[in-house]
C-alpha cells in the first residue's frame, strides 16, 4: 500500500482532524526510527499512519482496538509485520521487534510533543529533547500520557533524550501538516 492510498483510507475512517494530526505525527516518529534502524521507512511510515484507523469506531470498546483496523486492512497489500505492529501499540499482542516496540512508545510520545508545542512559547519548531524530558518528568504535564509506554523505548536501546530527538524531528519536518 503506498501513502496516497493509506491517507485516503484514513479520511474516509476518520473524520476528527485532530485524530488526523496524531496519526501523521506517529507516522512521522515511524519514518524517523525506520531511518535510524536501516528500515525501510514506507513500511513503518505507513504502519504508524493507520495505526488508529479503527479509533473512532472502538473508542468505546478498547478491547477492539487495533483488532478491527487489522480486519479492515485485510483486503489491502499489508506485510504481517505492519499488521503485527498496529496489534501491538493497541496492545493486543507483545511488542517484541523494533517496528513494534517503536510504534508502542512513538503513538504516547506524539501526546507529550503536542502537548509541549502548545505551551511552548515557539511551539514545535524551536522544541528541544530537554524541554520534552522536563514535560515527561511533570507528572501533572498530559497527565493522560502513558509514560511507561514511552519510557519502553529503552527495550530498543534508547535513552530517553535520545528517543525524544528521533521522535521530535520527525515530527520537525511536517510540522506545517501538525499545525503546530
Amino acid at each position: 500500500m503506498n501513502r496516497e492510498t493509506a491517507l485516503d483510507l484514513v479520511k474516509e475512517n476518520i473524520s476528527e482532524d485532530n485524530l488526523i494530526k496524531h496519526m501523521k505525527a506517529v507516522e512521522a516518529g515511524m519514518r524517523e526510527l525506520a531511518s535510524y534502524f536501516d528500515e525501510d521507512e514506507e513500511e513503518w511510515g505507513i504502519a504508524g499512519l493507520l495505526h488508529d484507523l479503527d479509533y473512532e469506531d472502538t473508542k468505546d470498546d478498547p478491547d477492539q482496538h487495533g483488532i478491527k483496523t487489522v480486519g479492515m486492512l485485510k483486503e489491502y497489500d499489508l506485510s504481517n509485520k505492519q499488521l503485527d505492529a498496529i496489534q501491538a501499540h493497541a496492545g493486543q499482542k507483545p511488542a517484541t521487534t523494533n517496528m513494534e516496540k517503536a510504534i508502542y512508545a512513538i503513538d504516547p510520545l506524539t501526546g507529550l510533543i503536542v502537548a509541549g508545542a502548545l505551551v511552548h512559547p515557539e511551539g514545535l519548531e524551536d522544541m528541544d529533547p530537554d524541554f520534552i524530558k522536563n514535560r515527561y518528568d511533570e507528572s501533572s504535564f498530559a497527565k493522560s500520557v502513558d509514560r511507561e509506554a514511552i519510557a519502553s523505548c529503552e527495550e530498543m536501546g534508547f535513552e530517553l533524550k535520545e528517543f525524544f530527538n528521533l521522535v521530535l524531528t520527525g515530527m520537525q519536518k511536517i510540522q506545517g501538516e501538525l499545525g503546530l
